[in-house]
């Protein structure tokens, strides 16, 4: 592809990640519109007839075991594999407060569902693919990857989320289980998930910002340390 070498170093993380989550993302739209569940259209469901010790079904057990497995080895791999960025820190807190998440949903049999979308987009953006112009004044400049994920993102992580996903567990769960174990439990870790997706939007939203400021002149990583960072 003609990477720069730093570019390349961080090509296999970002393609493995874009495999995973498309995969993964797939398999969650076969389960949430070619299946009988109900989940999307009427997220309480999932609380419906909840008890104690009832049965996960073996296609909603088989994402349960790819995420779980994902994500515990996102963390070791956050930590000792991954290049290095200014919200790794986060994203390994993302990676413990996911996995936990995962764990106590399936051991108290609560269905959760999730999007992902910003791992194509680095991909994109480190390997500078001219497209579709976006913010770009040049007809054949470069797309602006997290500017054309921006909408998507803000759709499935700051309002699908809170509205299907938060609703049912901070809300609907009580009215259907009004004694739900481990109430408080899950909803602050859901609300922590939140927070950081306003954090990650942010950085979208700053990237925007100096687009159009005239401060980047190429498409990077806003969360990448400069040289003079990197040194230090």
């Amino acid at each position: 592809c003609n990477l720069q070498p730093k570019d390349a170093a961080k090509m296999p993380e970002s393609a493995w990640k874009l495999l995973f989550y498309t995969l993964s993302w797939s398999y969650g739209i076969y389960l949430l519109f070619f299946t009988d569940y109900p989940f999307f259209y009427d997220p309480p469901s999932v609380f419906y007839d909840w008890k104690k010790g009832m049965d996960v079904p073996t296609d909603i057990a088989i994402a349960y075991l790819l995420q779980c497995s994902f994500y515990g080895h996102s963390i070791y791999a956050t930590a000792y594999m991954d290049t290095w960025r200014k919200d790794s820190v986060v994203m390994l807190l993302h990676h413990v407060v996911t996995l936990t998440l995962i764990a106590f949903s399936y051991a108290f049999r609560n269905c959760k569902g999730s999007w992902r979308g910003l791992p194509g987009g680095r991909r994109l953006c480190w390997g500078k693919l001219r497209w579709v112009p976006c913010l770009s004044r040049d007809p054949h400049g470069p797309l602006n990857p997290p500017c054309s994920l921006c909408p998507g993102r803000f759709w499935f992580r700051l309002y699908w989320f809170p509205l299907k996903v938060l609703y049912a567990t901070c809300y609907s769960s009580l009215q259907s289980v009004p004694n739900i174990p481990f109430y408080f439990f899950f909803n602050a870790l859901l609300l922590v998930l939140t927070l950081m997706n306003i954090y990650w939007f942010l950085y979208i939203i700053l990237f925007v910002a100096k687009v159009l400021m005239g401060q980047m002149q190429e498409v990077n990583d806003v969360r990448e340390y400069d040289v003079e960072d990197s040194k230090k």
